[in-house]
């Protein structure tokens, strides 16, 4: 979980290179714009949401993620 604290926000990007590389090699879509919006759309919806909140204590990160069941929180 610390590690998934510390690098959470490189999801993004690894999973738009994922998605960029499966369309191009196995969808062969030879259109550079929609496999573009293809992979940013599938890698915004799969990567971890961050809602910064003011709490007593100070502000504090919540991380959710769709494949995580419950909210990861970090203090900032």
């Amino acid at each position: 979980m610390e590690l998934f604290k510390k690098v959470y926000w490189l999801i993004k990007p690894v999973l738009f290179a994922v998605f960029m590389i499966i369309i191009e090699k196995i969808f062969n879509v030879d259109n550079i714009v929609v496999s573009v919006t293809i992979a940013v759309t599938l890698s915004f919806i799969f990567s971890p949401k961050v809602k910064i909140l003011n709490k007593q204590t100070g502000e504090e990160e919540q991380i959710k993620w769709l494949f995580f069941k419950k909210v990861i929180n970090k203090e900032v």
